[in-house]
């Protein structure tokens, strides 16, 4: 079933000579042909940002989930194969159901031009109908205003995580522009979340959103206000608590459960019930694969980070300082990602680099171009073949820490590996 189902992914992505083309037009009529899966979802949480979308669906879902409610969720991209991305009452979707969903959204297309993203979530939407749960979390794929996920009629919360520069060619190239796009999924919400963001993406935000009553911004009504050893004191409409430090890596982690926290004090003043000790411990207790992960592996440390953007090298680089650390660098990167700016920001904190093309992804670095931008940037550096290569380089090696990074497809790809 898995080989059927692969199999049927891939002629999926064959319905449109394009990966991405932003519009709602072509999932709408799907939609219809479907009947409207999307006017009967569970009551849905939606996510837009550029950084820090998953993990904070994985903090919330865990709160959610640790309460007693049932909750599902939509995710992009997934680390190893494709069922990660639709989550029923907390479980990865079976490989049964996923076939079934996508066979059936096929032969009701018929053929017509659709992108990958649009049909995979017309059965997403299908599954989540189907499933009745009380809640649905959906990331957005890319962007908001005209990302398939904001086809959806209404939301009881819409969330913007930190948002930065990006997929420039499909937003636009300044980060006004930018979030313009990701304040397209407000639309028809309960209330407005927002973390914490830049300081011209703040002001653009407050200056857009002033109208709105049901706005929560991050400095005004919520905030991190104490960091101690294993706990970090909250405040929200100025009254303060103490709360769980999570064990994912990463200070901006904090930042992301501080969002969590706001929406569950958001959503038990609006009746829903959730318990203080219950939130404590899905907070530390969130997982969240791939972001600033530590795998020991043979006597070696492993830490396995998809950052690609400029925001995610900066937040790498801060983890790298903080923890003393200077790690060789299994590198590889899609080809319409900053490269030189990742490497220059992230070059004092590392070693070495090894370069690798990522597996089966036509759109990326070769190594020949990552060596060439070392090389310039004076990073010592040499070619890693393949991923088996890079494993009997580990094994061999006298380092102790090695970081793999650069993109979440090649981390999904060698994680494997170390499980």
């Amino acid at each position: 079933m898995e080989t059927k189902t692969n199999i049927l992914l891939a002629k999926l992505i064959n319905l449109h000579p394009k990966y991405i083309d932003l519009s709602l037009k072509r999932l709408k009529k799907l939609l219809y042909k479907l009947g409207n899966p999307h006017f009967h979802l569970p009551k849905t949480i939606h996510i837009a940002g550029t950084n820090g979308k998953g993990s904070v669906q994985s903090f919330i879902r865990n709160i959610l989930i640790t309460n007693g409610y049932s909750c599902d969720a939509y995710i992009s991209p997934h680390l190893t194969k494709f069922n990660e991305r639709i989550i029923l009452n907390d479980k990865e979707v079976s490989t049964y159901k996923l076939y079934k969903a996508l066979k059936y959204v096929k032969e009701i297309n018929n053929n017509n031009p659709i992108t990958f993203f649009e049909i995979t979530t017309a059965a997403a939407f299908l599954l989540f109908q189907k499933s009745k749960s009380d809640y649905l979390i959906l990331e957005t794929g890319l962007g908001g205003r005209l990302d398939a996920t904001n086809i959806i009629p209404k939301k009881i919360c819409s969330i913007l995580m930190p948002i930065s520069l990006d997929h420039e060619e499909f937003l636009g190239n300044t980060l006004k522009k930018i979030a313009n796009e990701k304040l397209g999924i407000i639309k028809n919400s309960d209330f407005i979340l927002v973390s914490k963001q830049k300081k011209e993406v703040n002001n653009y935000i407050k200056k857009n959103l002033i109208k709105f009553k049901n706005l929560y911004l991050y400095g005004k009504n919520y905030k991190i206000t104490k960091l101690i050893k294993n706990k970090f004191e909250f405040e929200f409409n100025k009254s303060k608590k103490f709360i769980n430090k999570p064990k994912l890596n990463g200070l901006h982690q904090i930042e992301n459960a501080s969002v969590a926290v706001a929406f569950s004090e958001i959503i038990s003043q609006n009746g829903l019930k959730i318990n203080f000790k219950k939130l404590n411990f899905a907070i530390k207790n969130t997982f969240w694969p791939g972001r600033l992960e530590i795998i020991n592996y043979k006597n070696k440390k492993i830490i396995l980070d998809g950052s690609h953007n400029i925001d995610g090298a900066k937040r790498l680089k801060n983890f790298l300082k903080i923890e003393k650390i200077k790690p060789t660098v299994i590198f590889g990167m899609l080809n319409n990602k900053n490269i030189n700016f990742f490497l220059r920001t992230i070059k004092n904190q590392i070693s070495k680099v090894l370069a690798i093309k990522i597996p089966n992804e036509k759109n990326a670095f070769f190594t020949n171009e990552i060596i060439k931008y070392c090389n310039l940037l004076s990073i010592n550096n040499s070619e890693i073949k393949n991923i088996n290569e890079a494993l009997k380089y580990i094994q061999k090696s006298n380092e102790k820490v090695f970081l793999v990074t650069g993109s979440l497809y090649l981390v999904g790809k060698i994680r494997t590996k170390f499980l």
